[in-house]
């Protein structure tokens, strides 16, 4: 057999014994009505009836994938995609808490709006430093950038180390996919692209290398209704 060349050490190409993370988008979530929706109202949606389908189909698309394991988050969006991958492989979903979705006005109580708190005009303006900067950080009375990245960073890793060798889907949220990603390739910023609803991002792992093979695979969701970001 050939001997692996530096590159294909550094990204683990063909290499038998690395695992490999899908990182799974959950399907769309029904939005609250952002005119009335307190904190609470948007921690834990259920997934809309286009996110049901969405779900459905990256479970068909993965079926033939020699998924050994699946983990989701325990919001109920998250663990219903997981489920989806799971039924086809005959598995039971894992719910790991810190895969969860960023806190945004945690600190704030359950009932509260933070139009109230903020003001409309302070509102906007977070927005556009998120715009700016994609960082959760500009979010006051929010979980912080440094608290999501320790929760996500050992909640992945905790996965990867109990499977290695192995194919491991993780439903999850896109600010969770795109920490992951950043963190893969030591960015400092929070979000690297916009994940659609139900896609794939690929990793492989082993050796202490983390590596990615693609990012926000939605090729399945067409025809394109069933597409949403």
């Amino acid at each position: 057999m050939k001997p692996a060349s530096p590159m294909d050490r550094a990204f683990l190409t063909d290499d038998p014994d690395a695992g490999h993370l899908l990182l799974v988008r959950h399907g769309q979530q029904e939005f609250p009505d952002p005119e009335t929706a307190t904190v609470a109202d948007w921690v834990d949606p259920p997934l809309s009836a286009l996110g049901q389908q969405q779900a459905t189909a990256v479970g068909k698309y993965l079926a033939d994938h020699p998924v050994s394991t699946v983990y989701s988050s325990h919001l109920s969006r998250a663990h219903n995609t997981g489920l989806a991958v799971a039924g086809a492989h005959g598995l039971d979903v894992s719910v790991v808490p810190g895969l969860a979705e960023i806190e945004l006005f945690s600190q704030l109580d359950d009932d509260a709006r933070p139009v109230d708190v903020l003001g409309e005009q302070a509102i906007q303006g977070v927005r556009e430093r998120f715009v700016q900067a994609r960082t959760w950080d500009v979010y006051p009375y929010s979980e912080s950038s440094l608290e999501f990245r320790r929760r996500v960073g050992y909640s992945i890793e905790g996965i990867m180390a109990h499977h290695p060798g192995e194919t491991v889907v993780v439903a999850c949220h896109s600010g969770v996919i795109n920490l992951i990603t950043a963190m893969v390739l030591g960015l400092e910023t929070d979000f690297v692209f916009r994940a659609a609803h139900a896609s794939v991002s690929w990793l492989r792992f082993g050796n202490e290398k983390r590596v990615i093979e693609s990012l926000n695979d939605h090729s399945f969701l067409r025809p394109v209704e069933l597409l949403s970001y």
